[in-house]
């Protein structure tokens, strides 16, 4: 799935399958990953399950950066075996360092995602929102040029991501998706680690009844 703007950068799209494991459980899953850039160059967000169908996707762009949204193993595993593969550094939140090495314990990421950070691709300005809740590093990625951000498994069709796990909080991130999510337009397209695609405008009025249920 392809999506562009009238400069020329998109936003495309490939689901990866393979498992999650945390906390003594593992569970099949499927994941989205996300490319945005042009012909030219691309950054990677979350390098899941598999750097062959992520590499084939890419083609022969330049990967600027892999961009990891949280360091759960399903949205990193591939991450270093494509870094290899194309030479991008991976860009993590330090918050996040101690559950990256869970899964990658003799190799860490390149460089230090900081909220308010921006990184540019294809012209396109793509910022870092710190958003833990799901887990201490969680980040999200707008790109108003495009209309979209990049949540990760914090904001989902239908409510805020998991947080009944290790590194994981409610209140934290009800407060991250209210003051850094919703406040963002409401027509932005709301792109996620796991499912379908959603808006700002969609969610927003149901925050008073996550908060209610929890999770």
């Amino acid at each position: 799935m392809t999506d562009a703007n009238a400069t020329g950068a998109r936003v495309d799209h490939l689901v990866t399958s393979g498992t999650f494991s945390l906390d003594g459980g593992t569970w099949d899953v499927d994941n989205n990953v996300w490319l945005v850039g042009d012909d030219r160059e691309v950054v990677v967000i979350d390098a899941a399950h598999d750097a062959d169908a992520i590499a084939a996707a890419v083609g022969d762009r330049r990967v600027v950066a892999i961009v990891c949204t949280h360091a759960h193993d399903d949205h990193i595993d591939a991450a270093p075996a494509l870094a290899d593969r194309t030479g991008a550094p991976i860009l993590l939140h330090p918050a996040d360092l101690d559950l990256w090495k869970r899964t990658h314990p003799d190799r860490g990421p390149d460089a230090e995602l900081a909220d308010g950070q921006r990184l540019t691709v294809a012209g396109v300005e793509l910022t870092v929102l710190h958003t833990p809740g799901h887990c201490h590093g969680a980040v999200s990625l707008y790109a108003p040029a495009l209309g979209t951000v990049f949540t990760g498994d914090t904001l989902f069709k239908g409510g805020p991501g998991a947080t009944g796990r290790t590194f994981s909080d409610f209140p934290t991130i009800v407060d991250s998706i209210r003051e850094r999510l919703l406040t963002l337009p409401p027509e932005t397209v709301v792109r996620t680690g796991h499912g379908d695609t959603t808006t700002i405008g969609a969610e927003a009025p149901d925050l008073d009844d996550w908060i209610a249920r929890g999770h």
